[in-house]
């Protein structure tokens, strides 16, 4: 079964944070699902919290926990198919010929029929493996739907983060240019800077503020992005709780890339849903097989009646009493090519389900090599971003200091300024890039932030 478009791919940072997406969750046990347990909400949000409580509420899991518990009341009937059916029937009759001037007859009659299925080859058999195979896909469909989720809010939560942080960095940005700008205004009024300067510095202002106003803006976003996630109401708060997302988690070693991949194919539910498929596949391959064999089934039955007239109740159903025990052969002869074409199409139907594992399997290969590389990518760029922000911040204060004493003009602080608070966002830009794919190749291998 092939991973569609995933709701993950819609989010992006607004300075281009690497998105990217995947699958699942471990089965869980499966209850049938009422709005009743819906948990509480926290004060606090942690990406921990985020996550249990949507494991919980969210109506998709819901509806798919329901699925299974379907599926699984199709498996006993499967099962029960093997055992014998048994029917009663009962009907009571009245007749009366007004010409012949007797009495109104009454009649009645009374069966009891049983019938099984002997042989059928391996239907019943099938039917219950198939179900099974099916039971167990619905299982593997519900991870994949978590994890998809799970992704998401991951995703959303860092989102937040990441935006959260740019308006501290645009906070700080604007509240310099504004003791800039004031600075500045002193040193026109005493004739050091001309009004051109002053203008300068004083749109810079302006630009700082329209800045912080649309990060603030894109903030707002992404938590409603993450209470729609969550399925809270608009008008609840959210308290974003980043403890637990540490700087050392930033840079923490990666395993090697081989192990991610092995624990990857033993997790991925895609993976395993593809071998299903081929399970699935070759049972209907043997159950289009089937059409060559017979049939046998076995069928009994009981009945009895009585009469008006005719003696006591009771002597007539003894009297009446008929037993019947049948045996039947069902041999295909001439099906008019239905049954070879079906088994070829069974053939060729097994045929690509293999395929689609083997593409599975590489498109597994594919997302963990791309979101491994991106999260070593990630931890190098921050390292770099971390050195050029403290040397761009050194190099912002000796422009300003020179600038208070006259010895640099408003392009080169303003330029010295822009250059400090572009490397301030690079540095929470790789930050959260490597926080996002660590935990993506967590999920890769199923190690679950909320377990």
């Amino acid at each position: 079964m092939k991973r569609t478009d995933r709701v993950l791919a819609a989010l992006s940072l607004s300075a281009g944070l690497l998105i990217v997406h995947l699958p699942a969750e471990a089965q869980p046990t499966v209850q049938p699902v009422t709005l009743s347990r819906l948990s509480s909400k926290p004060a606090v949000w942690t990406l921990d919290d985020c996550i249990r409580y949507a494991m919980e509420n969210n109506i998709q899991l819901q509806q798919s926990r329901n699925d299974i518990l379907s599926g699984q009341e199709d498996l006993a009937e499967a099962k029960a198919a093997r055992l014998p059916s048994v029917s009663a029937s009962s009907s009571q009759g009245v007749s009366f010929i007004p010409s012949s001037g007797d009495a109104p007859a009454y009649s009645g009659s009374y069966n009891v029929g049983a019938s099984m299925t002997l042989y059928s080859g391996g239907r019943l058999r099938n039917a219950i493996r198939q179900q099974e195979i099916h039971t167990a896909s619905d299982s593997l469909s519900l991870q994949m739907q978590s994890d998809e989720i799970r992704i998401a809010i991951i995703q959303a939560f860092i989102h937040c983060l990441y935006a959260r942080d740019n308006v501290a960095v645009r906070e700080s940005t604007a509240e310099a240019s504004q003791k800039q700008r004031d600075r500045a205004y002193e040193m026109w009024k005493a004739g050091s800077i001309s009004k051109v300067d002053f203008t300068q510095l004083e749109s810079q202002l302006f630009s700082d503020k329209y800045q912080l106003t649309t990060a603030r803006t894109t903030l707002d976003s992404y938590l409603l992005q993450l209470k729609q996630l969550l399925e809270l109401d608009l008008e609840d708060e959210m308290v974003l709780d980043d403890a637990a997302l540490t700087d050392e988690d930033v840079l923490r070693l990666l395993p090697p890339k081989s192990d991610v991949y092995a624990a990857a194919i033993d997790y991925m539910p895609e993976v395993q849903i593809s071998d299903l498929n081929i399970q699935a596949a070759e049972i209907a391959e043997e159950n289009a097989r089937a059409g060559f064999l017979p049939s046998v089934s076995l069928s009994a039955g009981l009945g009895s009646g009585n009469r008006a007239g005719n003696g006591g109740f009771g002597s007539q159903l003894w009297n009446n009493l008929s037993q019947n025990v049948g045996l039947s052969l069902s041999v295909p002869i001439y099906s008019q090519r239905r049954n070879r074409t079906a088994v070829n199409k069974a053939r060729i139907a097994a045929e690509n389900s293999r395929l689609s594992a083997v593409s599975a399997r590489k498109q597994v290969l594919r997302e963990v090599e791309t979101t491994y590389l991106d999260a070593v990518s990630a931890q190098a760029q921050y390292v770099a971003a971390v050195e050029k922000s403290r040397y761009a911040l050194q190099s912002y204060e000796l422009t300003r200091e020179q600038f208070n004493v006259g010895m640099k003009n408003t392009v080169e602080l303003i330029t010295a300024q822009n250059e400090y608070s572009s490397a301030r966002q690079a540095e929470i830009q790789a930050k959260y890039i490597a926080l996002m794919n660590r935990s993506i190749l967590d999920i890769y291998q199923g190690k679950h932030l909320d377990q």
